[in-house]
């Protein structure tokens, strides 16, 4: 399954959400989700973000793919995604959770994994990316 994130960086912030629906309920991550049929990986990412924050961005590269692989108890694949991780320009709105989203937040890079949050995989390492990106 193909998906896309959006990752929005801005004054040394990223915007997190707390997932609402599996996959991941209750963890935190970046707004984000499929790819409809006929959308690029960045449009998805745009529309994904403002579906559930209300934040307006722009995407302006593609900043890494991130493999998930879904198991079950026993360890066999039951789902498998391909996101791709957009990195965005912030434009306007203040992030309020809708849609998939539980909480939705800015968040500072520097304390993406001290706030005790329970973090998708390689949430921390993309934000990191991007701060690295935006320098």
């Amino acid at each position: 399954v193909l998906g896309a994130i959006a990752v929005v960086y801005h004054l040394g912030q990223v915007i997190l959400i707390q997932r609402k629906t599996e996959p991941n309920a209750g963890w935190w991550g970046f707004p984000g989700g499929h790819v409809e049929l006929g959308e690029t990986a960045m449009q998805a990412a745009i529309r994904e973000l403002f579906e559930e924050t209300g934040v307006v961005a722009r995407p302006l590269e593609y900043l890494t793919n991130i493999d998930v692989l879904l198991r079950d108890s026993v360890g066999a694949v039951q789902k498998q995604y391909l996101l791709t991780a957009v990195l965005c320009a912030y434009e306007s709105g203040t992030p309020v959770p809708d849609d998939d989203a539980l909480q939705a937040s800015w968040i500072p890079v520097d304390e993406i994994e001290e706030r005790g949050l329970e973090l998708i995989d390689q949430v921390a390492d993309v934000a990191r990316l991007a701060r690295q990106k935006q320098a």
